[in-house]
């Protein structure tokens, strides 16, 4: 650790941004349905992953439910329609927190190629400090 690093800087002369605060699995499913819409601001990695973890699990339970019947294929799909505008908000956010447009979120439409560069991209760390999408979480 050099000199700059312990007096909390960079070695660029910028100060050292403070770690992001710990979010964890509840706090990240609140903050998502609280931002049920919001494509503005900024999701971090944790909030981004911990919300696709639910939306795995909710899936795959009501996949279930929908192999019980007509009724709960209704409920399967109704779940699902009702958990797609938040999971586009938080990936729209996770996007902003890189330093990217929101829009990059259509790079998944490219079989293969389009979902590895999804993946790399959502395992980025956050940018450290402010950005043009609002301040850092």
């Amino acid at each position: 650790m050099n000199n700059f690093q312990q007096q909390g800087q960079s070695g660029f002369g910028r100060p050292t941004p403070p770690p992001a605060p710990y979010i964890g699995f509840g706090d990240a499913i609140q903050i998502c349905i609280n931002k049920y819409a919001t494509f503005s601001g900024r999701a971090t990695r944790a909030e981004y992953w911990w919300w696709y973890l639910f939306t795995f699990i909710v899936s795959a339970v009501t996949m279930w439910l929908g192999h019980l019947g007509t009724v709960g294929l209704v409920i399967y799909y109704l779940i699902n329609l009702a958990l797609l505008v938040p999971t586009l908000a938080v990936s729209w956010r996770r996007m902003h927190d890189i330093g990217k447009g929101g829009g990059w979120f259509f790079i998944n439409l490219i079989p293969l190629v389009g979902q590895i560069i999804w993946i790399v991209w959502c395992c980025k760390e956050s940018e450290p400090f402010d950005n043009r999408f609002g301040p850092r979480n």
